[in-house]
């Protein structure tokens, strides 16, 4: 199992990231290898993306959520076995830290590879710069999703 920890800095309110990070469908806009996310309900996703010239398509759930301070998920079909959070802490009325934890399990021998060599540090890195030109970019967020979400099911 794979693991990557990576945090950036954004010139937003902790409301305005968390509202932006709950907008799967957009992720697209910022994450490189992201092709497309389709919200099936509330706390499921279909995702597809390529990933090294590959892809793959896979299913997560949130399986923890709370307003302006994280978001869980792990994979529950497809392609790609992984589990992770998101947090957000605000540092002051217009700044936060976002910081993205998970656990992967790489497949083949290339993401065994490159695991180790820590290109997906780096791919998570680039795609949190993307993030933060994104969101402070924005006027406001593209929409939000305020619902809790606590282990086994919507609150």
């Amino acid at each position: 199992m794979a693991t990557v920890t990576e945090s950036i800095d954004v010139d937003v309110p902790v409301t305005t990231a968390y509202n932006q990070w709950t907008q799967f469908e957009s992720f697209p806009h910022f994450l490189d290898e992201v092709e497309e996310v389709r919200q099936v309900d509330a706390t499921t996703s279909h995702w597809r993306v390529k990933i090294g010239g590959t892809a793959r398509e896979f299913d997560t759930v949130i399986t923890e959520q709370h307003p302006d301070e994280r978001v869980a998920w792990k994979t529950v079909a497809g392609d790609v076995l992984h589990a992770g959070v998101v947090t957000f802490h605000r540092l002051s009325d217009t700044g936060t830290r976002v910081t993205v934890q998970f656990d992967w399990e790489p497949g083949d021998a290339l993401e065994k590879i490159g695991a180790a060599l820590g290109v997906d540090d780096h791919a998570v890195k680039k795609d949190l710069r993307n993030f933060k030109k994104f969101i402070e970019a924005q006027p406001a967020e593209t929409g939000s999703w305020r619902g809790n979400v606590e282990p086994g099911g919507v609150a």
